[in-house]
């Protein structure tokens, strides 16, 4: 018996996904839930583990390509499993794999789950493939390198990301450039960049934007983030400006709960929700994500600069999980990391407002009557205008500003 896997619902409504890597061949054994492929969605880089055991006959699709759920694609003869080739519908012709759902009636799309590897462990694959974790491959991919030619210096024989960056500073290469024209490069649009792109275009043209600017004297923070480091408490911790102005915005959203919101244009209701989940814009190898802190509004200072550690480490690794990515209520885009003052930030969709938190420096500022040097940032605010009043708007950037120039205030409220 022949069996034909198709790739399965991954979560979130998602229709598609690109196919990365095959981790086998035809001719190869496999073993039941054993990996056989990493694919890439909109929203996060999955491993498919296998339904079947037995023996691989056709690989249906190549990697690079782009495959819709419930198209087969690749064939298991002899093996032991779910029977999908028997005329029924796409739904029930996908198996249930480990830390999949079905999508069906009674089936939730947002409860389903995918399967990712742990930090750092390399794929298990054939001796005759070079060892590498998928961001790994996946920065290779991007690089335009053969892994098998790189020299690998994991602990287990694994290519790793220092080995990349050094193969790089050995090697040129050559830009991809079209065949008519020789001094462009051609990227094709998918994956992050393809599902942003739509976002950011829905957006745009849904939500009306309005954005205000606010330059405030940061003075205080700063001088109490480096009392805080000092401390034992936050010892062990990573605090960042950040992470005050996080607190900042949480704790003034108690008195700006519209801010907190979401436009239900199939019920022409406004939903204010009383939870927080926290999204942090977060430049990443597969471009921008926007993963969030669920229920920020419960942490504590040191639990919410720890989150966002977390946040940010496992944004950059390409590790973001769906689930990370799914549910966020409002966020905040940090561009002083870049050196940048200012912007005019985009809502990420389904969101009633934005920050944007600039870079802070020394300039001189009115203080006590008098002209001083002063850490000055100045803030952002963008906000859906069917929404939040511009009144609405100003009384929270105001009040955020209010609680970076009175840090105390902040602690004691936070």
């Amino acid at each position: 018996m022949t069996n034909s896997f198709r790739l399965p619902d991954l979560g979130e409504g998602l229709t598609e996904a690109e196919l990365v890597t095959w981790l086998v061949e035809v001719g190869d054994t496999v073993e039941l839930n054993q990996v056989i492929a990493e694919v890439e969605t909109a929203k996060a880089s999955v491993e498919l583990p296998s339904p079947y055991a037995g023996t691989v006959t056709a690989l249906h699709a190549e990697e690079g390509t782009t495959i819709e759920v419930g198209t087969a694609i690749i064939d298991i003869a002899d093996g032991s499993g779910i029977d999908t080739a028997d005329g029924s519908d796409t739904a029930e012709r996908v198996p249930v794999l480990v830390g999949y759902g079905v999508v069906g009636e009674g089936a939730s799309r947002r409860g389903s789950r995918t399967v990712t590897s742990a930090p750092d462990a390399p794929v298990a694959e054939k001796s005759s493939r070079p060892l590498a974790s998928p961001p790994v491959r996946f920065v290779a991919r991007q690089e335009g390198i053969d892994l098998s030619e790189v020299p690998a210096t994991g602990a287990h024989g694994e290519v790793t990301r220092d080995d990349i960056a050094a193969f790089l500073t050995r090697v040129e290469e050559p830009p991809v450039a079209s065949a008519e024209v020789t001094n462009e490069t051609r990227t094709p649009i998918k994956g992050v960049r393809k599902h942003t792109a739509a976002a950011m275009v829905s957006s745009a043209f849904t939500a009306p934007h309005v954005t205000e600017f606010l330059t405030v004297d940061v003075t205080p923070t700063v001088e109490l983030l480096e009392k805080l480091r000092a401390t034992k408490h936050f010892r062990d911790i990573r605090l960042t400006p950040l992470a005050l102005v996080a607190k900042a915005l949480l704790v003034a959203l108690r008195a700006n709960p519209s801010l907190n919101s979401e436009w239900d244009e199939k019920n022409q209701e406004i939903v204010t929700k009383g939870y927080v989940n926290l999204g942090i814009a977060a430049a990443t190898p597969r471009g921008l994500m926007v993963p969030n802190i669920k229920n920020a509004h419960t942490l504590g200072l040191k639990d919410l600069a720890h989150a966002l550690n977390v946040l940010t480490a496992t944004a950059k690794d390409g590790k973001t999980g769906q689930e990370d990515l799914a549910d966020g209520t409002i966020t905040i885009t940090n561009v002083g990391v870049f050196g940048v003052d200012s912007g005019t930030p985009i809502l990420n969709p389904g969101e009633a407002a934005i920050l944007c938190f600039g870079a802070i420096r020394r300039q001189p500022w009115e203080f006590e009557g008098e002209i001083a040097l002063r850490s000055l940032t100045t803030l952002s605010l963008s906000f859906d205008h069917r929404l939040v009043d511009g009144e609405q708007g100003s009384r929270f950037l105001a009040d955020i500003a209010s609680l970076l120039s009175d840090p105390l205030n902040l602690v004691a409220l936070a």
